[in-house]
């Protein structure tokens, strides 16, 4: 059997006691040695080597041998120039750990935290929980008089031995994985999405969410969820009280002229023909709250100069004034297009690119993660039935049905989660008895058919184009090799890999087994505008 140390300070408050009446009275290391079950076969005990300290020490070893004479007591000086200086006792205890000739194979350690200062016992913790001490920790608390009858009461107390080994403890560990798992569904509204990539980007979104007061930018598609996710990011800021103020949203697109800075900054009466009162601005009512400026690349210059100021000192003009307002907003910023090509154009700001892209988080479009499309109709299903007060639900061929046609290479998606949440609102919404059949799901099949067979104006090739090369680039491409490029990248925005794409565009080629290899022969057509299938395969389709 191991032999039993208990490591701890000399309490000279609490084990400290007048001569006469010391045995009516608590004190932790004299009961310590009379806990039941619980033999301590070696003391050590901590000291300063002042006066008091010394003469305390040897009244305590004096009194354990009376009640433990089989307990081994050692005493070892520590002297700290102020015990409740944290830097000069974690010091001091270091060295105390680092040159006690631990061995944990013949002897077990209880650190006793009862004594000491406050300082002492989280120093205590640390070096246990790191292993510099190879052992638990050790808690005694004082007995409970009232409930004891005044002949025989003893003033041993009692003690929990904490175990720091916290793999032992199921529960917790449990309970920390449980925590986690919520605050990632939490950001995906619930919804068990199935799609690798997605769901570790969702990962990392949550531990920067949780970590950084830093600003984030949401890339991706029209409909690709940009705005709910901002909301949710805010809403699991403001669960962990992170964030006291509101959620306020802009879409900058909508922003022009005397409008752009009245209404992201304010402005003071008579500042412009028709500031006829005072306005705060957004970015001042988003103070202590998050502020998602959605469609940043459509702010002008001048707006994005007087924002990246904001966002860099929390202090801005409003318009028309020459006092400084400040702000203390967290910001989240969205964008469809390409920011980086926008830089190159001179379109926006360098310097507030930079500053927008260290967290930088790309949402896929809805045709790329196909898999996250059948969790996410019976989300859509659920929430409008939750609006509506009914429950609707698919006849399982219609179910079949609609599944696959949503995840067949046929669906585009274009407008990405606004077509699902619209699809699936229709076919609710004409549902017999709230149950959606397979005459519904045609009628809606053929529907999205044509609206994505004519969403495109005629302009679209140069949009698409545009998009990926930037407009420059694309205005140097001949119309003949417009057209046909524009369909490859949409052909590639939809698929979910290079083969599929290949496999899509050269269908016939296949048929007619005039094509081996359908991934090669699409990777050189795209090498002729220096350009990759992850290069394209983010390209917004609305």
């Amino acid at each position: 059997m191991k032999r039993r140390v208990s490591i701890g300070f000399l309490g000279t408050t609490l084990d400290k006691s007048r001569r006469a009446d010391r045995w009516k009275k608590w004190r932790p290391t004299v009961g310590l040695v009379q806990q039941e079950g619980l033999f301590i076969d070696r003391l050590e005990l901590l000291h300063s080597s002042d006066a008091h300290s010394t003469r305390l020490v040897n009244e305590i070893i004096h009194d354990v041998a009376q009640v433990s004479p089989a307990t081994q007591v050692r005493t070892h000086v520590l002297d700290v120039a102020d015990p409740w200086d944290f830097s000069d006792m974690y010091t001091s205890m270091l060295d105390f750990a680092r040159s006690y000739d631990f061995d944990p194979e013949r002897e077990d350690y209880l650190v006793n935290i009862t004594t000491g200062t406050h300082v002492a016992q989280i120093c205590w913790f640390l070096l246990t929980e790191a292993n510099f001490i190879p052992g638990r920790l050790l808690q005694l608390s004082p007995p409970d008089l009232r409930s004891l009858p005044e002949e025989g009461r003893s003033y041993a107390g009692g003690h929990s031995i904490i175990d720091l080994d916290l793999s032992r403890y199921d529960s917790i560990a449990n309970r920390f994985a449980a925590d986690r798992n919520q605050a990632t569904s939490f950001l995906k509204s619930g919804i068990a999405t199935r799609n690798r990539r997605f769901n570790d980007m969702i990962d990392e979104i949550e531990k920067v969410a949780i970590r950084s007061r830093a600003p984030v930018l949401l890339t991706g598609p029209t409909g690709a969820g940009k705005s709910q996710l901002a909301r949710r990011i805010f809403e699991l800021k403001k669960t962990q009280r992170q964030v006291s103020g509101d959620f306020v949203e802009v879409n900058c697109a909508t922003l022009r002229g005397d409008q752009a800075m009245s209404t992201l900054f304010g402005h003071v009466r008579g500042s412009f023909t028709g500031a006829l009162s005072e306005r705060p601005g957004l970015m001042k009512s988003a103070d202590k709250g998050v502020l998602f400026l959605d469609e940043v690349g459509e702010l002008g210059l001048d707006e994005q100069a007087m924002c990246l100021r904001a966002i860099e000192e929390k202090r801005f003009f409003p318009l028309g004034s020459d006092v400084e307002v400040e702000s203390d907003f967290q910001l989240l910023a969205g964008t469809n297009r390409g920011l980086q090509a926008s830089v190159r154009e001179g379109k926006f700001r360098e310097d507030l690119f930079a500053r927008l892209n260290l967290w930088t988080f790309q949402l896929p479009a809805l045709a790329q993660r196909r898999e996250d499309i059948e969790p996410n109709i019976d989300y859509e299903l659920e929430r409008f039935g939750s609006a509506e007060g009914q429950n609707f639900t698919f006849n399982r061929e219609a179910r079949e049905r609609y599944l696959n046609f949503a995840l067949s290479e046929d669906s585009a998606w274009s407008a990405n989660f606004r077509d699902l949440s619209a699809s699936i609102s229709r076919m609710a919404t004409l549902a017999a008895k709230s149950r959606i059949d397979e005459n519904t799901v045609a009628q809606e099949v053929a529907r999205l058919k044509r609206l994505w067979d004519g969403s495109r104006p005629e302009d679209a090739a140069v949009l698409v184009i545009e998009e990926v090369l930037g407009a420059d680039r694309a205005s140097r491409i001949d119309l003949f090799d417009r057209a046909q490029l524009s369909q490859v990248l949409q052909v590639c925005a939809r698929a979910r890999n290079l083969s599929a794409a290949g496999r899509s565009l050269f269908a016939q080629s296949r048929k007619n087994k005039t094509s081996s290899n359908d991934a090669d022969r699409l990777r050189k057509y795209l090498q002729r505008f220096d350009l990759t299938f992850d290069d394209v395969r983010q390209v917004g389709n609305g």
